[in-house]
């Protein structure tokens, strides 16, 4: 067993106290030390093995570092690891664990509602509505939309899952074969590939870019990965196709996007990250009217944080028997 285990806060401000009792329960005898998201500790943090990350800026993170020198197992609560991988981390060769799979379901869904919602001309709609005019839109049957997943990991898997089943064409990039989502020691069981209608490796993002109708972007944030929708990509797109940005904020150039939305190819984007968060009032994609802003809230619903919970205590059952935990994650990829 660890001889303490450091709890940050995770998807809310305060620990329930079922999650509480479920940890200790899979930890019989640790010590608890809770850390608040400036860095703050209730205890000494000199005999912490184990920490339990939330939404932890990486200089927090480097500073609880400094003061765990047994820390040697961190968990992540997010699907994202860049803020754990810092050069402080590395150096540390820490185990480092993520939350893939817990956040699948409820992101996919959002997908699907947005793809929904553009194709059947929802906005517009509730436009109409507002203005008290009577005008019937054509729409899209989802039979003739052309879904394109950057990043085939359990979200984008998740999301193919669902655009086949509406009746989708669904294609995706993705790394070759060996890529850790693809590992023994994972959360989820993945869809097989080949239910979609193409799978690519990276260097056939040109060609997803121009098929598709709507691009969704489900894959980490990576020095590879950083700016990879530039201006040259979105240049790329389909004339009127749609971006959908699950991810994370820097996988974009905001300024080439504000371009490509005002002046085409692009028809819309849907954006739930931003390189900045909280989005700043002033920030130009509110006011456009072919944007939907989200406040980074396509992962939330109602299950994920007992999901949260369940995974971190299963690979704390699996550290104290000297088992191997899931969703290790490969420094060398970042995810």
């Amino acid at each position: 067993m660890p001889t303490a285990i450091a709890l940050t806060p995770i998807l809310s401000a305060r620990y329930r106290t079922r999650d509480l009792e479920r940890i200790r329960a899979a930890a019989p005898g640790s010590r608890i030390v809770t850390v608040s998201t400036e860095g703050l500790a209730d205890g000494s943090l000199d005999e912490v093995e184990v920490l339990l990350r939330g939404f932890l800026p990486a200089e927090t993170f480097d500073r609880i570092l400094a003061r765990a020198p047994r820390l040697a197992w961190v968990h992540s609560a997010t699907a994202g690891v860049e803020r754990v991988l810092t050069p402080a981390g590395r150096a540390r060769g820490l185990v480092i664990t993520n939350a893939r799979g817990v956040f699948s379901a409820p992101i996919a869904e959002y997908v699907m509602m947005m793809i929904l919602a553009v194709s059947r001309r929802l906005p517009q709609l509730l436009e109409l509505q507002r203005e008290r005019t009577w005008q019937p839109l054509e729409g899209t049957e989802l039979h003739d939309v052309t879904v394109g997943i950057v990043g085939l990991g359990s979200i984008g898997r998740a999301v193919a899952d669902l655009a086949r089943a509406f009746g989708c064409r669904v294609i995706a990039t993705r790394r070759l074969a060996g890529d850790p989502a693809d590992a023994p020691g994972t959360a989820t069981t993945p869809a097989a590939a080949d239910s979609l209608d193409a799978v690519w490796g990276p260097e056939m993002l040109p060609a997803l870019l121009g098929e598709s109708d709507f691009v969704v972007l489900a894959l980490p944030l990576t020095p590879d990965t950083e700016d990879l929708i530039d201006a040259a990509a979105l240049g790329q797109m389909k004339p009127g196709s749609w971006l959908i940005n699950v991810a994370r904020g820097r996988l974009v150039d905001d300024r080439a996007l504000l371009r490509a939305l005002r002046e085409g190819p692009l028809g819309g984007a849907i954006l739930d990250a931003f390189r900045e968060e909280p989005l700043l009032p002033s920030s130009p994609f509110y006011d456009l009217p072919n944007v939907i802003v989200t406040p980074h809230t396509a992962w939330s619903s109602g299950r994920v944080l007992d999901r949260s919970v369940e995974l971190f205590c299963e690979n704390l059952r699996r550290y104290a028997q000297g088992e191997p935990l899931l969703n290790v994650v490969d420094p060398a990829a970042g995810y």
